[in-house]
């Protein structure tokens, strides 16, 4: 039988920094209970499916480790021990890491701080734009996550952003469609690949 050609990208769960609404970035809460549930639930989806990995990379982060460590356990390979990558975590919002949505506008501007948090190269003082973020996560992406999923399935646990920019590498998206992106915690991208790395199919799940 030939290998199974398969990428599976997850948000991780809930974040308590999520559930507070605030600019999360390089912070590092926990989950909530409901990002615990989300968690558990991915693993249960993906068992119920018959999904079995080979490999597995997740940021360093904890919302991402925890979510990764949960949904193996519910997957039933709790033993899958996954790759932690720097290259992996959440975009750096730099100055607006921690604030509210009410208090970042007060202090920099409604207008601007959308342009930073949605368009491609808008950096927020101190941070990263998602294009820095791209920069980032596809070296890493080219280096090791696309060899191990040509070799068998793979999962990957991430962030909203630092998805983004995979999901820009593999799909082909230009700056416009990635800026209107949105994937939500807990939600699961499967992506099955051809012998010359491109796109034989993909689903969509939350």
């Amino acid at each position: 039988m030939p290998p199974s050609r398969r990428l599976v990208l997850v948000r991780h769960g809930e974040s308590q920094a999520n559930a507070d609404g605030l600019f999360t970035g390089r912070l590092d809460p926990p989950l909530t209970e409901n990002g615990r549930r989300e968690a558990c639930a991915v693993g249960t989806t993906l068992r119920n499916e018959g999904h079995r990995f080979e490999a597995a990379f997740t940021s360093t982060m904890t919302r991402a480790v925890t979510t990764m460590s949960l949904a193996l356990g519910a997957l039933g390979q709790a033993e899958l021990v996954p790759r932690q990558d720097a290259a992996l975590d959440e975009r750096d919002y730099g100055d607006l890491g921690g604030l509210d949505k009410a208090t970042s506008h007060k202090r920099f501007g409604a207008e601007q701080v959308e342009d930073w948090r949605r368009s491609y190269e808008g950096r927020p003082p101190n941070g990263e734009s998602l294009r820095d973020t791209v920069a980032r996560v596809l070296p890493f992406h080219l280096r090791h996550i696309q060899p191990a999923t040509m070799r068998g399935p793979t999962l990957v646990v991430g962030h909203g952003n630092a998805l983004r920019a995979m999901v820009m590498a593999l799909e082909g998206l230009g700056p416009g469609e990635v800026e209107c992106l949105e994937l939500a915690t807990g939600s699961i991208r499967i992506y099955e690949f051809a012998p010359d790395t491109t796109i034989a199919s993909r689903r969509i799940i939350g």
